[in-house]
């Protein structure tokens, strides 16, 4: 393990920044902005789809490189945004499933990351607009990836594939490149987890430190995301809460996240049991950083440090 402490589709449009939101801002005054985040948005006495409305929009207002190409297509039923910089011809993709408590979220939240990824790396990111809880929970979001990944393997082979997740995402994708291993099929080149959730059963408020540096997630939140995706009784099955899995035989694994965000736990203990049991691991902890830091490039100089990392990862994984 390396551990570092520090089908045709629609074309939705280029996506042009106005010159004000390419300023870099100090992790201090983005703090409060990710505060606000978690108490507006993430509030477990609202209701579902005032949560996604409201998470929505701060994603669309999120700043992406300028020129960024999104283009709109229906992969074996689901829809996903492709994303590309702009002149880049991909060699690569990378499958990224979307955050959110498998509750809330959609590819806009990635719209940035992937852009970036996309310019570092020479590749595609695909975010499939996978179906949520509780209207769909679990196995609904493993279906809708399995789904997409098919119909990318149509087009290319699982060594140029990376599948990725960031929060719940980061679970999500885990869980289901587990089940590609036991089913006996082709892995992708290497999985990356930004900030995962991957362990659904854990007392989040038994570490009572982390709860009061949280910026955005809190103990009651995560648990009616959990509870609305899957009953209490499957929160230890692998295929819901995938750290408490085996994780032999699984590809190449960069796991990321900051040190100041409640789900820190997961991603040191995920480290730790894949690198245990053979796998090629870098884990990477960013001191001061909150939840899904990593989804604000261009504003945190952590966020490009930490897309760097996934594109040296990319191009690493995929190189032959």
């Amino acid at each position: 393990m390396t551990a570092r402490d520090g089908s045709a589709g629609r074309l939705l449009g280029r996506v042009t920044p106005s010159r004000a939101t390419a300023l870099r801002l100090p992790a201090g005054l983005m703090r409060p902005c990710v505060r606000q985040i978690g108490r507006r948005v993430l509030d477990p006495a609202l209701p579902w789809e005032v949560q996604r409305r409201r998470l929505d929009q701060v994603a669309r207002n999120l700043p992406v490189p300028r020129g960024t190409n999104v283009a709109d297509r229906v992969l074996n039923g689901v829809r996903a945004h492709v994303v590309t910089a702009d002149g880049v011809r991909p060699e690569r993709t990378v499958l990224h499933l979307h955050g959110g408590g498998y509750c809330i979220g959609s590819p806009y939240m990635m719209r940035a990351w992937a852009a970036h990824l996309s310019a570092q790396a020479v590749c595609r990111v695909v975010v499939p607009d996978y179906r949520l809880a509780p209207e769909h929970p679990h196995p609904a979001g493993l279906d809708d990836a399995r789904a997409v990944m098919d119909a990318l393997l149509g087009e290319g082979s699982p060594a140029s594939i990376v599948v990725s997740g960031d929060s719940a995402g980061g679970g999500l994708a885990l869980a289901f490149v587990l089940a590609l291993r036991d089913a006996g099929e082709s892995l992708p080149a290497g999985c990356m987890l930004a900030s995962p959730w991957l362990d659904l059963s854990r007392d989040r408020r038994a570490v009572p430190g982390l709860v009061r540096r949280e910026l955005m997630l809190t103990p009651g939140w995560l648990e009616a995301c959990a509870l609305a995706y899957a009953p209490r009784a499957d929160w230890a099955a692998p295929s819901v809460s995938p750290l408490l899995a085996e994780h032999g035989g699984l590809p190449p694994l960069l796991i990321q996240a900051g040190s100041d965000e409640l789900l820190a736990p997961d991603a040191e203990r995920l480290a730790a049991s894949a690198s245990a049991a053979g796998v090629e691991v870098t884990y990477t902890r960013w001191p001061g950083m909150w939840h899904d830091f990593v989804l604000h490039p261009g504003l945190v100089a952590a966020a490009d440090s930490a897309v760097a990392q996934s594109a040296w990862f990319v191009q690493a994984v995929t190189a032959g």
